[in-house]
């Protein structure tokens, strides 16, 4: 296994995934490009796949930024997708663990992330990977 750095040339692999996640929603691709390219491009994002054996397995993507919460840096993963018919086999933890480390080495004092209420397996993951339920999550659509 390896995590590979996100690229302008990975952008069909990582729009596949995040239409995999999100199946709630339309996307446009043109406009999730513009969005994919400014996160690879912005030092304070990151986004990574795992592969194996030259097959893309998952995709996580976040970002960095200072909260008084944390008094301090703080890392938030707002996407991470692993290709459904790979699912319970550790990639999933896999990114995660890649997603801490580069948050330790930028500086962080947490990771952070949010799972919509339905995905109560989801929620299960998250917490054998170490995370605690700590707030409820509310969006504003404008």
């Amino acid at each position: 296994m390896e995590f590979k750095k996100a690229s302008k040339e990975d952008f069909d692999t990582a729009f596949e995934f995040i239409k995999a996640l999100w199946t709630h929603n339309t996307y446009d691709k043109k406009t999730i490009l513009k969005v994919y390219n400014e996160v690879i491009s912005d030092e304070n994002s990151f986004a990574f796949f795992l592969i194996n054996k030259g097959e893309y397995l998952g995709f996580c993507h976040g970002d960095y930024f200072n909260t008084f919460w944390m008094s301090g840096l703080t890392c938030y993963i707002s996407s991470i997708i692993v290709k459904e018919q790979c699912r319970g086999k550790g990639f999933g933890k896999a990114l995660i663990t890649h997603a801490k480390e580069l948050a330790l080495s930028k500086g962080c004092k947490a990771v952070i992330l949010d799972s919509g209420l339905p995905r109560t397996s989801a929620h299960a993951f998250y917490e054998v990977c170490g995370f605690e339920k700590s707030c409820y999550g509310f969006e504003l659509i404008i």
